[in-house]
Order: structure tokens, then sequence, then C-alpha cells
């Protein structure tokens, strides 16, 4: 009999070049649950994603047709010399994509499916002529045609794809949207006491429109009145008026005069309309929305859907209700659904019951049973839409595959990792194999295997630190994840404010009367103090910060209304907010570090005073890779190029002609101090600092860039594949060095993306900007931050209708001691560990 082959017990990877990684071995475990760690841009994502996933995902899409595979979105071979023993793999991105309009946990989660399915079987329908009927197996059994017992009519119940508010059961009024919007005039007009001459009309600052009161001049619209003397009929025309063509010549800015034969009079109202149908630009649509109020659908009163597919119920409630439960609820009520069906429906409701119950278990697993089916995706925070995502990939209890997730801790509450550490354990038991890149100490403390890539950043890092079991790495000397671990390193990195002083440059205060589920609350914050607003996922956090503090600040700065949620606002001398998100920069590999910090264009006219530059002519613009002059005409000025190879992904690669220079040959040829303009893209902030010690105005930027821990990245780097910690800092390079008394900055999860000593960094950052002056807000949920703060605002005490209260208040030591507080508790644990440990 021969002996049973030994199955790989790792996954083999050999001469990993991609991003920063330096020829990289390594062999990760199979069937285990393995933690990447390592600081910010080390090469972890790199690894995790461009090769493990790229390379898993690509092997898997090899194995499928060629007209499928035409059809999907693939991905290119990695650069990498070989990876053996990989299976099929799936990912769990740190961003992933925002939500649309039309879509709600429900529809992501893949449970509202489950239950219009449930309500077309299990239903208690009603005829065109108002009768009910019961339950009954005719409705599966006859293609869902019925006769009433009560008047005799047949008619067809409503099936699964009719309960869908995103096709045939879309309310007709909002489309299935749920809300109506409408132009307010009060919007559109911008101070009434202005006149049109003066910019009365917002409408008319939109793009194209600013010669608008000329033409309103010109067909007898009175423009140097203030709108609100206006007569009525006069108001009607500016607001309403019809499209009237003239002639006239319109006056710039310069003196010129510019004749127009036909200039078309678009009144305030159409300025807006037509703008809305001639843009697809999000950005675009989200500053043409603030024209408009919207409001909830007439119609269908918010649930979506057409009004008589309410009629149909469930032990007396609609889809709609049910769909505005929590999750809990929800789960609940499915248990009483069989015990009111007829006898012989019970196996077939026992069934459905079971599939709707299974579909919303992992979302209770990972924390989310505060939620609901109608909640609008869009108004999820990133650690939700993580988890939901996750969940629905749960339910498929595949075996055999590699799940990669890249930062699963991000916006989750410390109460929630024990959920996803045991949401991971169980995709191992199922026999799957579990990568996680993450810096959370609690979730690399549970895994089976560490791996830690680093020592530095970008050129500096990309190679192997430390790799075994927690108890090794733990205790390595080498390892820089080890001091965290074992609780070696002091929480609190900054001396904490007195009681006494805390309040001494004063108070921002806000009263929110009903927003979601924040109910009458009143909170105030300090001035030029750091302070950190923290709770569980759905308790209030965007609510009170994002949609209420900030929207109240910038009205009362405007002198217009308050948000009508605003009871009350003392906003103290502050004139401006800074929101800093963790957002990609920029759109596309035309966007680098240098471009986004204006380090090229300081480039681009020392090049241009070059005697070399001069003799041939060349201007700035020549040293532009974005003009046609200066870039490569190969690859016009992005460094690479895209090949098409009809049914294979698309191959992209360095181009031929300029070998990533970007420039062309003759531009390349100017040097100043010996380097070419490629040459200077191609240095890190920390090797330029030299290069540019007397160029004053390259210099502070380049210094600014590696106070903020940033020295590593490379002046050319595209910055759209930053992580969200680095976006968030080069968004502040512009700010550190300037006064900002008088300024907010929101930061919004700053600690996205960050090892430990990398959030040490970005607290030196934050005490950079409190010493100009500033007033510094997160909301967070990083204890090592939340320790650091002089001021914690918790909410909850849980999410969705158990949050919107403010739990706890004060220093986080405070806040560490009230039994009322669930991010006090494990405050409480952080403190008490490095106690015991010093």
């Amino acid at each position: 009999m021969s002996a049973t082959p030994k199955l790989p017990q790792a996954i083999k990877v050999r001469g990993a070049r991609v991003n920063n990684l330096k020829d990289l071995d390594v062999d990760i475990p199979l069937h285990k649950f393995v933690a990447i760690t390592g600081r910010s841009g080390s090469g972890k994502s790199s690894l995790a994603m461009g090769v493990l996933y790229a390379e898993g995902a690509r092997r898997y899409l090899n194995a499928l047709s060629t007209f499928t595979r035409r059809r999907i979105n693939q991905v290119g071979k990695a650069a990498v010399d070989s990876v053996e023993y990989l299976p099929s793999a799936l990912a769990l991105k740190q961003r992933p994509a925002v939500p649309g309009v039309r879509s709600t946990v429900g529809t992501m989660s893949e449970s509202l499916n489950i239950l219009r399915l449930v309500f077309s079987r299990l239903g208690s329908p009603v005829c065109p002529n108002g009768h009910r009927l019961k339950p009954t197996l005719d409705v599966a059994g006859n293609m869902g045609h019925l006769t009433c017992p009560v008047c005799g009519v047949h008619f067809t119940a409503p099936g699964a794809e009719d309960f869908a508010f995103n096709s045939d059961g879309a309310c007709p009024t909002c489309g299935g949207l749920g809300e109506v919007r409408q132009l307010d005039p009060d919007l559109i007009i911008a101070d009434e006491n202005q006149t049109l001459r003066e910019g009365a009309v917002a409408s008319w600052h939109l793009p194209g429109r600013n010669f608008m009161p000329v033409v309103a001049d010109a067909i007898g619209i009175p423009i140097d009145v203030p709108y609100k003397d206006l007569s009525d009929e006069m108001k009607q025309r500016v607001l309403h008026g019809k499209k009237e063509t003239v002639s006239l010549n319109i006056p710039s800015s310069k003196g010129k005069i510019f004749h127009m034969d036909n200039a078309v009079y678009e009144n305030a109202f159409a300025a807006v309309e037509d703008s809305v149908k001639t843009t697809k630009n999000e950005r675009t649509i989200a500053k043409l929305n603030k024209f408009y109020t919207f409001s909830t659908c007439p119609t269908c009163h918010g649930t979506r859907l057409k009004p008589e597919l309410l009629q149909q119920t469930i032990n007396d409630r609609n889809i709609a209700e049910l769909c505005d439960l929590p999750l809990s609820d929800l789960t609940q009520f499915a248990d009483t659904i069989v015990a009111g069906l007829p006898a012989e429906m019970h196996e077939m409701g026992t069934s459905l019951v079971g599939e709707l119950k299974d579909s919303l278990q992992p979302l209770f697993n990972l924390g989310l049973d505060y939620l609901t089916l109608s909640r609008p995706g869009a108004t999820l925070s990133t650690g939700e839409l993580q988890r939901i995502q996750l969940g629905r990939t749960l339910r498929s209890a595949t075996t055999g595959v590699l799940y990669v997730l890249d930062e699963p801790s991000v916006g989750l509450h410390p109460a929630n990792v024990t959920g996803l550490i045991k949401t991971f354990r169980g995709l191992v038991a199922q026999g799957n194999s579990v990568v996680v890149v993450d810096h959370d100490p609690r979730i690399i403390a549970a895994a089976d295997d560490v791996l830690e890539i680093g020592p530095g950043a970008g050129k500096l890092g990309g190679t192997v630190v430390d790799h075994g079991t927690v108890a090794q790495v733990a205790h390595s000397p080498k390892s820089l994840i080890a001091p965290f671990l074992t609780g070696q390193v002091p929480l609190r990195q900054r001396p904490q404010v007195p009681a006494e002083q805390l309040w001494a440059k004063g108070a921002i205060g806000l009263e929110v009367q009903h927003r979601f589920n924040i109910d009458d609350v009143t909170a105030k914050l300090p001035k030029n103090r750091l302070t950190t607003v923290t709770g569980m996922s759905g308790a209030g956090k965007t609510t009170l910060v994002l949609d209420s503090l900030i929207p109240a600040i910038e009205a009362q700065v405007a002198k217009t209304p308050l948000p009508k949620h605003v009871k009350q606002l003392e906003r103290n001398g502050v004139r401006h907010v800074v929101v800093v998100d963790s957002v990609p920069v920029g759109k596309n590999v035309r966007s680098t570090v240098a471009t986004y910090t204006d380090i090229l264009t300081h480039l681009r006219k020392l090049f241009a005073a070059t005697p070399a530059a001069q003799a041939k002519g060349y201007t700035a613009s020549r040293f532009s890779y974005n003009v046609a002059a200066g870039a490569c005409p190969v690859c016009n000025g992005t460094g690479q190029i895209s090949l098409d190879v009809q049914y294979l992904p698309d191959i992209t690669q360095v181009c031929p002609q300029c070998q990533g220079k970007r420039y062309n040959r003759e531009t390349l040829a100017i040097k100043w101090h010996d380097y070419s303009i490629a040459d200077i893209l191609a240095l890190s902030v920390d090797e330029a600092l030299p290069v540019f010690a007397t160029e004053k105005g390259i210099e502070q930027t380049l210094q600014t860039l590696h106070d903020m821990g940033l020295g590593y990245l490379l002046l050319g780097e595209s910055t759209p594949l930053l992580s969200g910690g680095e976006a968030q800092r080069l968004k502040l390079t512009s700010r550190l060095g300037k006064r900002q008394t008088g300024t907010l900055f929101v930061f919004d999860e700053p600690t996205v993306g960050l090892h430990p000593l990398d959030i040490q960094q970005l607290i030196r950052v934050f005490d950079q900007l409190l010493q100009q002056g500033a007033t510094v807000l997160a909301i967070e949920h990083d204890l090592e931050l939340i320790a650091n703060a002089d001021y914690v605002i918790d909410m909850g005490p849980g999410g969705g209708r158990l949050g919107g209260h403010l739990v706890a208040t004060g220093t986080p030591q405070a806040v560490s001691v009230n039994p009322q507080s669930v991010t006090g508790q494990y405050l409480k644990r952080a403190f008490d560990q490095i106690k015991m440990k010093s």
C-alpha cells in the first residue's frame, strides 16, 4: 500500500520584487492565521496584495474560459520568480468602494434578497379588492397565481423581484431612492442684500455662468438693486424666466471686450438643472446638490417601494417595517414566522427562515447587530463596509481558500476586535488560510504566525525582519513590534495638560437636537487641545462631528443659518475648519509627491534657470512631464505603457523609451548640479534634503515631510498608491510651520494604516499643530492615540439605537475609570498592562 503523499504546509514565495520588496524569499504557513506587520511603507501590502492575492487571483482566473476572462477585470502577473502551493485567493482591501445611493445594508449583505424571497413565499397577500389571504403553498406551487376566496378575483401575488426597489418594486415617484429633491430658492440666492451684479445669485457662480448678470441687464432685469428690493415680477424672471437670446458686449476683468451674438439668458434654477444634466463628475454633482433640499418621498415615505407592496405582511409586519428593525430585533422576529404559518408550510418556512438567519449571523459575529437592512450604504463607516464585505464572504463557507485582508481593524472599536479574531479562527477551522496585514497588537498577538517586514519604509524596507510565533517575535531584539506586544512602551507619549489648565484657551460648544440616533446632546471640547471622539461603530461620532459640528461652524462663518438639527453653536473664534481624511491624494499616476507638494514647480524653475536651458530657450513648462514639449513621446509622461493582449490581462510595463523617467531625451539632457530632473524625482525625501540645503523653497517642504515621518517617500512616487495614513500626513504639508490660531483640524481615523511607531510620529505632528495655535479633533478607535489625548468624548454606550449619548468625557485617565464607558474599559486594560510591565 502506497504512503499518503505529504500535503504542502506553506506557500513558498521566491524572488518577490513588487514595489520595494528586495528579492524576498519567505515561506508563509498554510491553514494558519498569519499576521504581516511592519512600518508604513515597509512592503507589507506589496507582499500580501501585490504577490499573494495578485498571483492567487490570476491563477484562478486562468482556469476560466477565454470568453469569461475577457469580461473580468484581470490582475497582471506579479513581479516574482515563483510562488508555489498558492491557493485561490480572495481579498478584502483597506478601502472598500463607496456604495452608491441605491445600496443599503440589505443589498450589500445580500440578506435583503433572502428577505424578499421570504415575503414572496410566506407572506399574507391582499387581493385587488382588498381582501387579505392567509399564507398558502399555492403561491410557490402556482407561480404566484391565486384566487381570492371572498370575491373570486384571480390575481398574481408579488414575487421576490417585485419586492426589489432597484427593479420592479421601485416607487414610481422617487425611482427607489426613498427621497426626492427640490431646488431651494433660499439656497440659490446667496445673499438677498446683494445686487445681481455683486453676485446675489449663487447658481450664476457656476462655471460658464459668471456673465449672466450682464445678460440679465440686457433683457431688462435691474442688476444694481439689492435682490430683496426687486419686484415680485423681476424675482420671478431671475428664478424662472424663459430663455432669451440677445446680442451683447461682455467686459472682462482685464478690460477687454468680448462680443456675443447669441448670448442665452439662463435663469437661476435652469443654471443648476442644466449643469446636472451635463455632468457625471462626482465632485461637481456634490457641489450642485448644495442647491437642493432633500426630503422623504411623499409616495413611499422613504421605504423605496411601491406602496401596494406594503400590503403583503408576515405576522402583521410589512417588508419595510422589518428592514427598519435592528438586525438583533429582526432575528428575534424571524423566530416567530414559522409558528404563524399553516402546518403544510412549516418545512418551507423553516428552510427560508434558516437561510435568513444564516445570512445575518456573520454580521452579528462582527458586531454589526445594531444596523438595519434599510440603512443606506453611503452612511456606513469604512470599518462597517469592510465587515459587511467580510460577513458576505463568510457565508460561502468555502475551504482551501487564501483570504488576504488589508487592515481589517480599520474603524473597529477595541470591543469588536475579539469578534474579528474569532472570525479569522473560524475561517482557518473551515480549512482556509488567512493572511492579515495589520498593526493592532491584539490582532498580531492572536496570530499563529507573525511576519515582520522592514526594517524601515520605502528603500529601507522590503526585507524580512522577523518571522515566527508570537512568542518568538515578541522576544526578538530585531523586532520593532515586539515592545508593543510585551507592553514595554509607555502608552502616554506626551505630558497631560493639568486639569486646571485644560479649558484655559476656551471651549467650542455644540448642541444637537435630533440627527439620526442623536437626541438633544450637548458637547464641548477645549480649544488649542487634542480631543478624541470615541465609541463603538454606529455610536454617533460621525453624526456629531462631520454632520453637525463642521457644517455648523462653516454656516456660522458664512453667516448663513445653522443646520436645522443644530440648536446652538459656540465656535469661540474658530474661523477655519480643515478636514483631513484618508482618501488617496490624486487619481492617477501623474499625481506624485513632487506635484502635490509644489516641489516640482520649484524644480522646474531651477532647471529653466540653468545656462543650458536658457541657451536652448527652454522655459519652466518644458520641465513638466504633463506638457508635450517635455514629456516622453511614447508614454506621454506617465513612465509606463499598457499593452492590450486581448483576452489576457493588460500588461503594464516600464516605458521602453524613457525607462520610466517620464521625460524626453532633450529635456533629460539638461542638468542641475549634475542631476537631470528625473534623477531628482528618483530621490527619496531624505536623500533630497542635503541636495537642496540651500534652496529654501524646496528645503522647507522636504523638512516638513521628514518631520512627519515621510522621509522615505520618493519625490516621483505616485500619490494614489499611498496608504491612508500616508495620505493624511501628506495633506498636512502645506499647514505645518504656519500660525493656525482660529483653525480646527478634524481627523477621521488618522491612525489608518499606521504602525504604533508611526502613531507616535503622528502624535508629534499633532503637537506641532497645537504649538501653532490650532485645535485638533480626531474621530478614533486606536487606544494609543486616545491615551495621548488631552480630552476624550466617548459616545455610546453601543451603536445604532443603543448609541447617540455622551457616555463619558474627561481626560483619558478619567474615562478609563468610568464604569459606563466601554472604551474606558479597554483603555484601563491598556494602562494597567503598561503598569504591570514597568
